[in-house]
């Protein structure tokens, strides 16, 4: 996988040390994590706060976790003893609970931005249209510190066809980078999954989120 990544970056004439491997880790058993962990991944992502409750403590690893799951508000109490980065924040009823939760806690939370590229109402995120607004909403909110953008794209036969959708997020995030807002950096693109990341390290994911490829087929 790291051979097919980095080739991947080298093909469009990015640095391929530069792509971060984010372990997907839904079902998966904290055996399977920690030698996932002693072969050398430091990212793992989970999509849900109370299976990561659980699960962190036990692997009890030197890592960095991901939130990379949809986030509902009563569980971002959660999130500042678990997690490094949330990749879900789509919307400002959530952006309201990290600032009060921020503000009782002090602490602030790395987020990146998410986006329904594709447009799929199964999938969770901000619109295309609408993420230069949330941006400019998310102003007030100094304990959201937004760092990039994430997409999930359509499961494709062909993953060829998912580059529309990698694309557009490079897009939107220079369209963000050129605006200059505070405390808001493009720094990551979270693009790109088992059956795609190839094509998105093309279109400039610096970081993949990878479960089956490493880990097998899904357990739960």
């Amino acid at each position: 996988m790291r051979s097919r990544i980095h080739a991947a970056a080298l093909r469009v004439g990015n640095c391929p040390s530069q792509v971060t491997i984010v372990a997907v880790t839904k079902g998966v058993d904290v055996a399977l994590v920690r030698e996932a962990h002693a072969l050398g991944l430091g990212d793992f992502g989970e999509n849900r706060v109370q299976e990561a409750r659980g699960k962190i403590p036990e692997a009890s690893i030197a890592a960095r976790w991901h939130m990379i799951g949809h986030l509902q508000t009563n569980k971002v109490k959660y999130v500042p003893s678990l997690f490094c980065l949330v990749h879900s924040l789509d919307r400002l009823d959530l952006a309201l609970e990290m600032q009060k939760i921020g503000d009782r806690l002090d602490k602030s939370f790395d987020t990146l931005v998410q986006v329904n590229v594709s447009g799929e109402t199964s999938k969770s995120g901000t619109s295309p249209g609408d993420v230069m607004s949330l941006m400019r909403a998310l102003r007030p909110y100094d304990r959201i510190v937004v760092q990039g953008l994430m997409t999930i794209a359509p499961t494709c036969d062909d993953a060829q066809q998912t580059r529309p959708v990698f694309r557009t997020l490079r897009e939107i995030s220079n369209r963000v980078s050129q605006e200059g807002f505070d405390r808001i950096e493009m720094k990551y693109l979270s693009m790109g999954m088992s059956q795609d990341f190839e094509v998105a390290v093309e279109e400039g994911a610096n970081m993949v989120r990878i479960g089956t490829a490493i880990f097998g087929p899904r357990r739960l």
